[in-house]
């Protein structure tokens, strides 16, 4: 005979005493007489609340409709975020003050990473309606966007068991911008990587996957990350062993690192809604362009053979067929009211290298409809695949740098070949494809719209899928 459950005996027990009671005699004066009524009161009490309980519980139907709902919206996958110690995120943007060495970083911070306002600047250059989804963003601020719209992802997940990708909040280039500029070591700079590092290798999901299904935001060019000797520029972060796997986004991408996904730099136009877009794609279609081409930037005279110079040699030869920004300094640094402007009048917009491949430029240029002109292929081709056009000729011109250089091409003999019909296409898939390089004000995105940050978050979703075909191979 199998032995009784405690839930049995206890019911046997209850049982027999209340069989016991009912068989004592019954008078008011008995104590047991009212035990038995209470007992008896109570069991009746219990049979009522039973029959009653059932319709206090809301229906099962509507969480199975939610779940499948949930299930549909999330079908790509479920992100899970690391509760990083406060030193790697909100410290340092509590740190503000300190984190370039000439001046406060806490305005370019302010307003979730979107900056101050831009409306009083721009006031009669974009539509009245439109200036409070303007301001003056700073463009190495991506960790601080990517992280605000992630933890209020509809795909946040609290249990890392049902996780697709796991995201690790730290903010690598900000971390890392104080001490760029200054005679730091080597250990200064690689200080808060090695201490995320050694944090995250300790983490269960990190160990099982080694890092094959985590992400990171890194907000400036993959160069500052890649330090290969103590006394070279930057951090070694990306050289570290624990990062090798980790999916990195990054403002400028290595074409040659398999981890590296280039993401579009902040502009200063961040849309609260869908109106605003389609509002803002409307404005710029039918915005009149009275220049050829314009060019926004400053000459590298400590550079030699300067490519700049030579266009901004050729803006100034083509007279009134290209408008110039004269960028020399920090003036254009975060966008300014002249370059938008510019950029607003003109078909074609100049793209040549910054400081490295890419430059902030290339996004301000195409926000405003301005049709992009490149000079290196690692400029745009090689670097924002997920966010720009497959066919690179369907919205934008390369020349050949060289041959401008030694004066067989001018800038403005290549464009003028273009009819007004091309120059229209170039210029609508251009306006097509402004909601993908633009990250929206709104914390949970825009309804019905893919921006910036929607695209990356998919591209993620379906690297990870890919991953895990029997056909990938990972190294351990």
């Amino acid at each position: 005979m199998l032995p009784k459950s405690p839930e049995q005996l206890n019911t046997k027990t209850s049982f027999t005493t209340l069989t016991t009671l009912l068989q004592t005699p019954l008078s008011p004066q008995n104590p047991r007489t009212w035990i038995i009524l209470t007992v008896l009161f109570i069991q009746i009490l219990l049979l009522c609340s039973l029959r009653s309980f059932p319709s206090s519980i809301p229906s099962p139907l509507p969480a199975v409709h939610y779940s499948a709902r949930a299930l549909q919206q999330c079908a790509s996958g479920n992100l899970f975020v690391y509760h990083l110690p406060e030193t790697f995120n909100h410290q340092i943007l509590q740190n503000c003050d300190n984190l370039n060495p000439w001046s406060s970083r806490c305005d370019a911070l302010s307003n979730h990473g979107f900056g101050q306002p831009a409306a009083a600047a721009l006031a009669g250059i974009v539509p009245e309606d439109l200036l409070p989804a303007w301001h003056w963003t700073d463009q190495f601020v991506t960790e601080i966007l990517f992280h605000d719209r992630i933890i209020n992802h509809k795909c946040r997940v609290m249990d890392p068991e049902s996780a697709t990708a796991f995201y690790i909040p730290f903010y690598a280039g900000l971390a890392v911008g104080k001490y760029l500029w200054l005679n730091s070591t080597a250990e200064e700079r690689d200080r808060h990587c090695d201490m995320m590092l050694s944090w995250i290798k300790d983490q269960p999901y990190f160990k099982r996957s080694n890092g094959w299904d985590h992400f990171i935001t890194m907000g400036r060019i993959t160069w500052d990350f890649r330090r290969s000797k103590d006394e070279d520029w930057g951090s070694s972060c990306i050289y570290k062993a624990g990062i090798r796997n980790v999916t990195r986004l990054l403002i400028e991408r290595n074409p040659w690192d398999y981890f590296d996904i280039g993401v579009p730099y902040p502009t200063g136009f961040h849309p609260r809604s869908k109106s605003d877009l389609t509002r803002w794609q409307q404005f710029v279609r039918a915005r009149p362009r009275h220049a050829l081409f314009c060019f926004a930037g400053a000459p590298r005279r400590a550079f030699r053979n300067d490519f700049r110079g030579v266009l901004l040699s050729q803006c100034r030869d083509a007279g009134e067929s290209c408008r110039e920004v004269n960028c020399a300094g920090t003036r254009c640094s975060n966008g300014t009211s002249a370059i938008l402007e510019t950029f607003l009048d003109s078909d074609f917009c100049l793209q040549p290298r910054g400081d490295s491949f890419t430059r902030r430029s290339i996004f301000d240029c195409m926000v405003a409809g301005s049709i992009p002109v490149f000079f290196w292929r690692r400029t745009a081709y090689l670097q924002y695949q997920w966010f720009l056009p497959g066919e690179p000729e369907s919205y934008s011109v390369f020349i050949d740098r060289n041959a401008v250089k030694n004066g067989s091409l001018t800038v403005k003999g290549v464009l003028e070949r273009f009819s007004k019909e091309e120059v229209r296409k170039m210029r609508e898939k251009v306006i097509e494809y402004i909601p993908r390089l633009v990250y929206a004000k709104t914390k949970d995105g825009l309804e019905g719209v893919k921006d910036a940050f929607d695209v990356a978050i998919e591209g993620l979703f379906a690297r990870f899928k890919e991953q895990e075909q029997p056909e990938f191979h990972k190294w351990k």
